[in-house]
């Protein structure tokens, strides 16, 4: 561990590149599976470097490969897409970007989620790595994916063929920004982020004038009893020492204030930590709905469609526990445990089509006086903004080195072994 806190001072990262960098991805975001312009920059980047790249992968997935010689190979993953989120910062670099949604509507975009981060650190990685070869041997391999936030970027680039285009990675390593003092490490063994599932429910119903809701069937009543039923199966059919979230993220229905619709929509967004709960939780939810659609007087069946399907993320304990004195050591009282999250993540898509095991960690982003000040007032969830937030800004200096480094420390424990 003291070789590798050596190797990563031996090497400064351009703070002035990396800075100019980094703002220059905060403000232009790009919305999931549209990022033409962060494709060209990243590209654009890796010219400077002595690698082998690899693009497009899935539309606009990009895979840099570093080879220095016999050793083992290693995979860091960074995402890169923006969210339809209209950015409240004051920064110079703040985001005024318009792009076109998926319903053609037009949406402010922003790096709400600290993708711009995770980029900026990966692209910083890629530097050193080129930068100290000898100090370390085998092949690093930088994967840069598009369109985490839709849960379909990692699989894309796996249905383009990733696992026989680039190396067989022996590991495969990412990291998040979160909530947290800026600058600690944060990670565990096990479960770390949510799996998750997006389920569009359409009710059926007969329409009818609003004069005369005795010729209808409504379905928005139905929708009603829907979503009060769904917040008992959670309350009284999960265990409580386990965890479920069913979030009715949309209710859609009708356009007119006189016309009971025919129909009604319903997306849920829906999180666990066992597939054990999840079965018994989606069994409940398909139960429900047909049983207050059967209930209304409809003889139609409802259709029930499961997508943006997100795996648990799991850390590999064996992985864990080689990365993790690294962390320690280069970090000291900055490493610490990480707590388990309900977000998730598309991440584990990459190691499991490769079959080989992961970590992933947590990079804290918050001002330290700001998350001190909260978690001594018991106000955190009221006082610091969070990802997918117009206000969410990592503190840029405290964030990027630790992610910089962390990424660096946790390659360097298998490459400079």
């Amino acid at each position: 561990m003291n070789d590798i806190s050596a190797i990563l001072d031996s090497y400064e990262v351009d703070p002035v590149w990396q800075r100019r960098l980094y703002e220059l991805l905060h403000a232009n975001p790009e919305l999931s599976m549209q990022e033409e312009e962060t494709h060209r920059r990243i590209l654009h980047e890796l010219k400077r470097f002595d690698c082998e790249v690899i693009s497009p992968i899935g539309t606009y997935g990009v895979v840099a490969v570093f080879r220095n010689g016999e050793g083992p190979t290693v995979l860091f993953r960074a995402d890169f897409d923006g969210l339809p989120v209209t950015e409240d910062t004051n920064v110079s670099y703040a985001s005024h970007k318009m792009m076109t949604g998926r319903d053609g509507k037009s949406v402010g975009t922003m790096h709400a989620c600290g993708h711009d981060i995770h980029t900026t650190a990966l692209l910083s990685l890629c530097d050193f790595i080129d930068h100290t070869r000898d100090s370390w041997s085998g092949t690093f391999v930088a994967l840069f994916q598009p369109g985490e936030e839709t849960s379909e970027g990692a699989m894309s680039m796996v249905d383009d063929d990733l696992t026989s285009r680039v190396p067989r990675p022996d590991v495969c390593f990412g990291q998040h920004v979160m909530p947290g003092r800026a600058g600690q490490v944060m990670s565990k063994a096990g479960p770390q982020f949510a799996a998750c599932d997006s389920i569009r429910i359409v009710i059926p119903g007969r329409s009818a004038h609003g004069s005369m809701p005795h010729n209808a069937i409504d379905p928005t009543y139905t929708a009603a009893m829907i979503i009060t039923r769904m917040q008992a199966i959670v309350g009284r059919e999960v265990d409580p020492s386990d965890f479920a979230v069913i979030t009715v993220g949309t209710m859609r229905a009708g356009s007119v204030t006189n016309i009971i619709p025919a129909s009604a929509e319903l997306t849920l967004n829906c999180r666990f930590y066992s597939d054990k709960t999840k079965a018994k939780v989606c069994a409940s939810i398909e139960r429900v709905v047909h049983a207050e659609v059967l209930a209304s007087g409809m003889t139609e069946k409802p259709t029930i469609e499961y997508f943006a399907h997100g795996e648990l993320l799991t850390n590999d304990a064996t992985v864990y526990r080689k990365v993790r004195p690294t962390f320690d050591a280069v970090f000291g009282k900055d490493s610490v445990n990480a707590p388990r999250k309900t977000v998730s993540e598309d991440f584990p898509f990459i190691p499991m089509a490769f079959g080989v095991p992961y970590f992933f960690w947590l990079i804290g982003c918050t001002p330290r006086e700001q998350w001190d000040a909260a978690v001594a007032a018991d106000r955190v969830a009221e006082d610091v903004p969070v990802n997918h937030m117009a206000n969410f800004l990592p503190e840029y200096e405290p964030t990027i080195s630790a992610a910089t480094r962390a990424a660096a420390a946790a390659v360097l424990t298998y490459l400079a072994g």
